[in-house]
């Protein structure tokens, strides 16, 4: 007897959308999707008319990627298409405070 039999038919197709969401949802985040990636809602405007629509916060978790980069105290977050990853929407670039030095 196997460990399913236990489940009806409904509880199986529901355990195996649970497994398809997840495995959406870490694809993503994979691929650098700017939703999963700590953008907030009203970093999304991805056209520049001033307004965050529901079809750019769409966007954001489908088809607008983000790739940081770092120089010294310099952190760029570059917003891309997911076709096409040469040729950014908006960079965003950002000049931390210097560390703390450690006395000895």
């Amino acid at each position: 007897m196997s460990r399913f039999t236990r489940f009806s038919g409904r509880r199986k197709v529901l355990l195996a959308l649970v497994f398809v969401l997840l495995a959406l949802v870490g694809a993503m985040s994979w691929l650098g999707v700017a939703g999963l990636r700590g953008t907030e809602a009203r970093d999304m405007d991805w056209n520049g008319d001033g307004q965050v629509s529901r079809g750019e916060i769409l966007q954001a978790y489908t088809t607008v990627v983000v790739r940081e980069t770092t120089e010294g105290r310099r952190t760029c977050r570059s917003y891309l298409r997911l076709r096409d990853r040469e040729t950014p929407i908006r960079v965003d670039c950002r000049t931390g405070a210097a560390p703390a030095a450690t006395g000895d």
